[in-house]
């Protein structure tokens, strides 16, 4: 038996590693470089777009399998079932409550900072042209339609197409059918923890091309847009970052107190993530990591199998801030007036939008093309003015939404009395190093 078998990672000792193999290092100095080269070198900043979208699509294949054997073996390994449901209304009352919290935050610094004012647009001027393929998908993604869109045509399709909901629908009736097969369902429950085991190491290897990915992605974002498209509209961006900063940590920093932690510690915690998702602009690429880092942190399985996946659709705290805040810049911007009224209906309509929105880079831009085709007072070509900044706001949205994905994972553990604090106060005060982390993942 390994010496290191039963105690939490983050109480082993580790012999200090040099600070060139750190991965969180070598993201940072690969966004540094990618930053450098698509500035001064901008054609070849945007060759490098098949670095980026080459590890996303590594990272992206293994969400589906991941994530179907985290569910089904935490729901598997449930002695009671009802806990099932009660887990996912206490996640999804959360998600609300926060998310509307997110929301309203977006519209009051809106208001406050007035972000679009004196840009006197004239919405006929602009090119609809730039927002079509926004706007019919916007169109196409009603509720209802989302809903059905959520049941695959087949077992099969919900991994082909990589669809979360469709692999977590899947996942939870997979699980319960398998804790209700007695000792059959212990054996089979069994071979899917031990698959799991093999793509968690599968992730391992990928995760270790994250510099490169990271590199290829800013260097192609700077290079295609430049730095000259953030100077244009940086009143918005610098608005929409600060609005995230306070976000973090007046709301999530104060559920965080609440719950015994520090929201500053936790932000190192995943710092290793985050890096990744400000470099690739998509919180999927660390999904898979997300489950390992938060049952780390002393969350149950259980728990963070049903938690993590259900928040990276339903819990977009990024999202709706950006969604109120850029409707809001839109109408200034256009010399739109709005009422108190209807900037409550902006937020009604909104919490229904952003639902089921992914971590996929333009998913916020789809949620907020649907949300201004609902309300006709502004002119729906407006969303022109944000196409050439929206990279850069799709990374804050990314990141927000990873470190309040990681807190709810947390908050729910310490509601069903499934949290381990020792090992919470062990992994936050010595985060473990990513790539070190799977390393040990056997045990």
């Amino acid at each position: 038996m390994d010496e290191t078998e039963g105690v939490p990672v983050a109480a082993v000792p580790r012999q200090p590693k040099p600070w060139y193999t750190v991965l969180y290092i070598q993201v940072l100095i690969a966004i540094t470089i990618g930053v450098l080269v698509g500035h001064f070198y901008p054609k070849t900043g945007t060759a490098l777009k098949p670095l980026g979208d080459a590890f996303i699509a590594l990272i992206r294949m293994m969400i589906a399998p991941v994530i179907f054997c985290t569910v089904v073996h935490g729901i598997a390994s449930m002695s009671d079932l009802a806990k099932v449901s009660r887990v996912g209304l206490k996640a999804l009352v959360y998600f609300e409550v926060v998310s509307t919290a997110a929301l309203a935050i977006g519209l009051l610094v809106g208001d406050i900072v007035k972000p679009g004012a004196g840009f006197n647009i004239d919405p006929s001027t602009l090119d609809p042209n730039a927002v079509a393929g926004y706007v019919t998908r916007a169109k196409g993604e009603g509720v209802v339609a989302h809903l059905l869109a959520i049941i695959p045509n087949t077992f099969v399709d919900a991994f082909a197409n990589g669809d979360l909901l469709q692999v977590l629908l899947v996942a939870i009736l997979s699980g319960i059918a398998v804790a209700r097969l007695g000792k059959v369902g212990q054996r089979v429950n069994s071979a899917i923890d031990a698959a799991g085991k093999v793509f968690f190491r599968i992730i391992g290897i990928i995760v270790k091309l994250a510099p490169l990915g990271a590199f290829g992605a800013m260097a192609f974002t700077i290079g295609a847009y430049g730095l000259g498209s953030l100077r244009n509209l940086a009143e918005l961006i610098v608005t929409f970052y600060l609005a995230s900063f306070l976000f973090v940590l007046v709301v999530l920093g104060a559920i965080a107190r609440a719950m015994g932690f520090s929201i500053l510690r936790f932000i190192g915690y995943i710092k290793d993530e985050l890096l990744i998702v400000l470099g690739t602009s998509s919180s999927e690429t660390v999904l898979p990591r997300m489950i390992q880092k938060m049952q780390r942190l002393g969350a149950s399985s259980s728990v963070v199998g049903l938690v993590i996946p259900l928040g990276y659709s339903f819990n977009l705290d990024g999202t709706n801030i950006y969604m109120t805040l850029a409707t809001l810049f839109l109408a200034q911007a256009t010399n739109t007036p709005l009422t108190f009224g209807q900037e409550m209906t902006v937020l009604l309509v909104a919490m229904l939008t952003s639902k089921g929105a992914s971590g996929v880079t333009g998913a916020g831009f789809v949620t907020l093309a649907a949300t201004l085709t609902i309300i006709p007072d502004i002119p729906i070509q407006a969303l022109a003015i944000l196409v050439g900044i929206d990279k850069f706001m799709s990374e804050c949205r990314a990141l927000t939404n990873l470190i309040g994905n990681g807190v709810a994972t947390v908050v729910i553990s310490r509601w069903e009395g499934e949290l381990n604090r020792d090992q919470l106060v062990a992994a936050l005060a010595h985060p473990i190093d990513l790539g070190e982390a799977f390393e040990h993942e056997a045990l």
